[in-house]
C-alpha cells in the first residue's frame, strides 16, 4: 500500500464556462465516472468544485508521473466537451 509521501502528487486545476451547472448536466454521469475509477485505484485521492457556483475543480493525484494525469485529462468528457476553458497541472509537494 502507498504511503502519503512515497509516491508524488499533483494539482489538475480547470477552469469553468459559465454555466457550468446547467451545461454539465449531458456530460456529468461520464465525468463522475472517470473520478470514480481513478479514486477506485488510488491515484486520484481528492476532487471537487471551486467556488460557488463553481468556477473551476481542483483534482488531488497520486501518480509517479504527470504523463498520468495528462491521460485523466484527455478522457474528461468535460474537456471534450469544451466545458474546461483552461487547466494546468504542477507537481504538488505535501509538507
Amino acid at each position: 500500500m502507498r504511503g502519503v509521501n512515497d509516491v508524488p502528487h499533483a494539482l489538475l486545476l480547470y477552469v469553468y464556462v459559465e454555466n457550468i451547472l446547467e451545461r454539465r448536466a449531458p456530460f456529468r454521469d461520464e465525468h463522475l465516472a472517470l473520478i470514480n475509477a481513478w479514486k477506485e485505484d488510488g491515484r486520484l485521492l481528492m476532487a471537487g468544485p471551486l467556488g460557488d457556483p463553481p468556477t473551476g475543480a481542483a483534482f488531488v493525484f497520486q501518480v509517479s508521473e504527470l504523463a498520468e494525469v495528462e491521460e485523466f485529462a484527455a478522457a474528461d468528457p468535460y474537456i471534450a466537451a469544451g466545458l474546461v476553458t483552461s487547466h494546468s497541472l504542477e507537481r504538488w509537494k505535501l509538507v
